[in-house]
């Protein structure tokens, strides 16, 4: 039998290596701590609607609209508008063009972002709509008898503000420019009046002339001194009649109306992609879904509607209605209900936009 004192001090080794048995166990594995929520930038706050704003279903025309064509073309132009806002209802319209929506999933979005405020005209006469379109031409590499115009690069050293001089003294002495091309006068006219457009040459190559400098002379145009003077009825003075007319009068007669308009217009040579030609905010031109604006009163980026009704020129549409995109501007796009319809590229945009001369009505699409 074991003694007392003995029991006690087997019964605390016992208790000691259970201890120590206990101590040497893994620890019991704990959850790992849960995740923080993400931080999510709050969505930029909507502004309330401005005075006059009226639903899209009361524009004029809304109903008869293509949405899903118009949706597209906001979706391709909203990126040059900058503000929050603007910048968040783009991104989500550009995940909808993505998704291949239907037309009426297109209208929706529209109605539910969007509500319309009229632009007011302080002179309404003056509230207008033109046309412009990227001119496709013929072009030499050498001058010949009927291709005697040179396509002048700026001059050498140039810098945007330095005076340049007025379009008659250019053309009688072009030596100090360098040549790019070469074309027929008429067709030289009308290139630099779109600012743009593309060549083809004998070689069967093809480049854009794109706008590289300007004199710095203001836009005058030729059609109303032209019937002023008779060489054209008043309601004939569309863009091909006067481009015929000059054909026709080829030499120092058409020299001497073209120099009506003092603007000179440089030109640089790039390579033809297929596409069309970039306004001022630097996004290709949707074609007959684009506008030139008057930057001091409109954002580049910013969705209009357009209403332009009686138009007199002859050959000249109906009328012109729909959603387009403000992303370009021009010399002679002045005011706030005043704006210049891009109409596609070639020959029949070009017979199409020369005839659009019409009263015009805007409404400014704000978000909601």
């Amino acid at each position: 039998m074991m003694p007392t004192a003995g029991r006690a001090g087997a019964v605390a080794a016992l208790l000691m290596a259970a201890l120590v048995s206990a101590c040497a166990r893994a620890p019991e594995p704990t959850a790992p701590p849960r995740p923080l929520p993400p931080v999510t930038q709050p969505a930029p706050p909507t502004p309330p609607p401005p005075m006059g704003a009226m639903a899209l279903t009361a524009l004029p025309g809304w109903d008869q609209e293509d949405h899903l064509t118009a949706l597209i073309a906001y979706a391709a132009g909203c990126s040059a508008r900058r503000e929050p806002v603007s910048q968040a209802i783009c991104a989500e319209a550009k995940a909808v063009v993505a998704s291949r929506p239907t037309p009426s999933e297109a209208r929706a979005f529209m109605e539910r972002r969007f509500v319309a405020v009229e632009a007011v005209a302080p002179e309404p006469s003056r509230a207008l709509l033109t046309s412009y379109f990227a001119p496709e031409y013929e072009a030499r590499r050498a001058p010949d008898a009927n291709y005697d115009a040179p396509v002048l690069a700026p001059p050498p050293g140039w810098r945007r503000g330095d005076p340049l001089p007025d379009r008659a003294t250019i053309e009688a002495n072009p030596a100090p420019y360098p040549v790019i091309g070469w074309m027929r006068a008429e067709d030289l006219f009308f290139l630099q009046i779109q600012g743009s457009g593309y060549l083809t040459f004998a070689d069967g190559s093809w480049a854009r002339a794109a706008y590289a400098a300007d004199n710095g002379h203001p836009f005058v145009g030729i059609a109303r001194p032209m019937a002023d003077q008779g060489l054209l009825p008043p309601n004939g003075t569309s863009g091909e009649a006067i481009r015929a007319w000059l054909a026709a009068h080829r030499g120092p007669e058409a020299r001497a109306v073209m120099a009506l308009n003092p603007r000179y217009i440089f030109f640089r040579m790039d390579p033809d992609d297929g596409g069309h030609p970039a306004g001022a905010a630097g996004i290709p031109l949707p074609e007959r879904r684009a506008i030139a604006v008057d930057p001091a009163h409109w954002t580049y980026g910013e969705p209009v509607w357009i209403e332009a009704d009686g138009g007199n020129l002859i050959g000249a549409r109906a009328s012109y209605r729909g959603l387009v995109m403000a992303l370009d501007t021009g010399s002679a796009i002045r005011g706030p209900v005043r704006a210049d319809l891009y109409m596609g590229r070639g020959a029949v945009a070009g017979a199409e936009a020369g005839a659009v001369r019409h009263p015009l009505r805007m409404w400014r699409l704000v978000p909601r």
